[in-house]
């Protein structure tokens, strides 16, 4: 039989009391017990079961810095459900941001030039046309190029290279993608 959420509550603040007051043991209890709380919280915000566990060791982390502040006179589950929804919401902004950056960087490097060689003549023919677009380049342009894609640098070790910012290498590197990508189908340089 289920313990009731009010029993749960009630044991878990005696739990964090006699943590307060020192008790290890628990201490140890309480976080084993909190886990599937925690992770039910997590998982109301977050697919990835990856991100969700994360999420809760970010809970049991922030719980651990300030369980000096839980105030044993008030009920328990608000407070752990409170870190949790912000451990959750802080997970999803990063993978959010995460993503982002991920899909930014996917999709320059999936702009890539039309067209796959038949034979080595052929790729020879192509690698020399790619040389030929990519010398007649703007010089930012061609930098970006040569380190992020020839190279293949990251953005941070281009950046700080060339002392240029990471936007201003993602924009080079798409406008050259673009300016190349017409060159070799058009026949044209841009």
């Amino acid at each position: 039989m289920a313990t009731s959420p009010i029993r749960r509550d009630d044991h878990w603040s005696a739990l964090m009391a006699a943590a307060q007051d020192g008790d290890r043991h628990a201490y140890e209890r309480l976080l084993r017990e909190i886990v599937p709380f925690l992770r039910a919280v997590a998982r109301r915000r977050l697919r990835g079961e990856a991100d969700v566990e994360d999420a809760v060791q970010d809970a049991l982390l922030t719980i651990h810095q300030i369980r000096h502040s839980y105030d044993p006179a008030r009920p328990i589950r608000p407070w752990l459900g409170a870190i949790a929804e912000r451990r959750a919401l802080d997970r999803v902004r990063s993978v959010a941001r995460r993503a982002g950056r991920e899909a930014a960087l996917t999709d320059l490097h999936h702009e890539t030039l039309q067209g796959a060689p038949t034979n080595e003549g052929e790729s020879r023919l192509q690698a020399r046309d790619v040389r030929a677009a990519v010398a007649g380049l703007p010089p930012g342009q061609r930098q970006a190029i040569e380190l992020l894609k020839l190279r293949e640098m990251s953005l941070a070790e281009a950046s700080a290279r060339t002392g240029q910012s990471v936007t201003a290498l993602k924009v080079a590197t798409h406008r050259a993608i673009l300016a190349l990508r017409r060159h070799v189908i058009g026949g044209e340089r841009d």
